[in-house]
């Protein structure tokens, strides 16, 4: 029995050993267990849980899944319209809906958890935010802003951009992070006790502060924003677009920005940097389309 149980000991060790290196896991786990069933160390239920817990361990060890991320983005959604009231204009909605499901197919990230969805906040604050999962936010004033509908495209794009590469949820403090996938791989949700439960909705509503505060208050680093503004210029590219409608909306945003605001000046780098960030091909004069031009008056004539 004691060679049994230190057999045993060994194996979980193993596998612990390995989650901590980020080894392959599962397979790890499926090996390990495979032996313990063929040497009678442990039963199949055993060897079962074991091999459920390191698909849970390993995939949390990556980050949260598809569904977590999209519940974590309604929520911080829901703080936000908590601060700021939908426009409520829906051929303006359906306008700016249309531009970023085209842009968001042209993403490295074409498909999340629930979709991509674009909003319009009514306030005067020249601002946008993307909540992880797909969800995006722009406000009347930064519509306003844009002379086109590339510029438009380019707002979208480099929000877009934020949930492609999956800022929003980096913006979590790494304790946090920790601590929820920690909880998240428990076996399932049947071993879940009340305290366990208590302290994944206390962690997850301090994520969701987390990356609410860093999207209106503090904002993202410059590395962050010019990686966001990458792939905002691959994105317009892709569908069309013209790339140099990005550094024509931040020359614009600069003529309109007052030090020391509590708007997009901020929460961003200056205009200016991010202009001298991009590659010389997107920083030429922008080329206007005079269908685009039509669509763009008719959709936005309220705004």
């Amino acid at each position: 029995m004691k060679i049994r149980l230190y057999n045993t000991v060994r194996l979980i060790a193993a596998v612990s050993i390995a989650v901590l290196w980020g080894c392959v896991v599962e397979e790890v786990a499926r090996v390990g267990t495979t032996v313990g069933q063929s040497t009678g160390v442990m039963t199949k239920e055993q060897a079962d849980s074991i091999n459920r817990s390191a698909t849970a361990i390993s995939k949390a060890a990556e980050d949260f899944t598809p569904e977590q991320e999209y519940y974590i983005g309604r929520s911080v959604g829901a703080t936000l319209l908590a601060k700021y009231k939908p426009y409520g204009d829906s051929q303006a909605e359906n306008y700016i809906n249309l531009i970023g499901l085209a842009l968001a197919q042209a993403s490295d990230r074409p498909e999340t958890f629930g979709g991509y969805h674009f909003m319009i906040l009514d306030s005067n604050e020249i601002n946008a935010f993307a909540a992880p999962g797909g969800l995006i936010f722009v406000t009347r004033e930064i519509l306003r802003l844009c002379k086109n509908e590339d510029e438009i495209a380019a707002v979208l794009a480099h929000e877009i951009g934020h949930v492609e590469l999956n800022h929003g949820i980096q913006a979590i403090e790494k304790n946090r992070k920790l601590e929820a996938l920690k909880i998240l791989a428990v076996e399932g949700t049947k071993a879940f006790g009340k305290q366990e439960l208590a302290s994944l909705t206390s962690t997850f509503e301090s994520s969701i502060g987390d990356i609410t505060s860093t999207m209106v208050n503090n904002g993202y680093s410059r590395g962050f924003e010019r990686e966001a503004d990458a792939a905002a210029i691959k994105m317009l590219s892709r569908v069309g677009y013209d790339p140099s409608s990005l550094a024509a909306m931040l020359r614009e945003m600069e003529k309109k920005l007052k030090p020391g605001g509590a708007d997009f000046v901020k929460t961003h780098p200056s205009p200016a940097s991010r202009i001298s960030d991009l590659p010389p091909s997107a920083r030429g004069q922008l080329t206007e389309s005079p269908a685009r031009r039509a669509r763009f008056e008719k959709a936005l004539k309220n705004i």
